[in-house]
């Protein structure tokens, strides 16, 4: 689908299939199961790029959207995808783990809560 022709649902719906994921692929770890497994690192780290640039998007095509729901952490979403897309092999594994199980939960929610309603409209 063409990037223009996306809706704000759309994006949010990206956000929580790549949420969803990354809860599927690190369910049951610890943070030194996480920190052991390069697989589950990568693909962790491939779907929080997929949040960030969902959330780029927003932020750009829908700014009254970031200004109604501060608390939907868009731009530090888009932050983390620069610092994990072009910081290669330096990536700090610890913030990547932290924002997975402290602040992913909480978008998640924040971001489903939206879409219901805009399904609802």
């Amino acid at each position: 689908m063409n990037r223009n022709a996306l809706r704000l649902a759309d994006y949010l719906t990206h956000i929580l299939e790549a949420i969803d994921r990354i809860e599927r692929y690190t369910r049951g770890l610890d943070r030194a199961a996480f920190m052991s497994t390069d697989m589950v690192q990568d693909a962790v780290i491939r779907n929080s790029e997929i949040i960030g640039e969902a959330s780029r998007n927003i932020v750009q095509r829908y700014p009254d959207f970031l200004q109604r729901y501060p608390e939907i952490a868009l731009a530090d979403a888009y932050r983390l995808r620069n610092a994990v897309a072009h910081g290669y092999f330096t990536v700090d594994l610890g913030i990547v783990w932290q924002t997975t199980l402290v602040e992913l939960p909480r978008m998640r929610s924040l971001v489903l809560a939206e879409v219901q309603k805009l399904a609802a409209h």
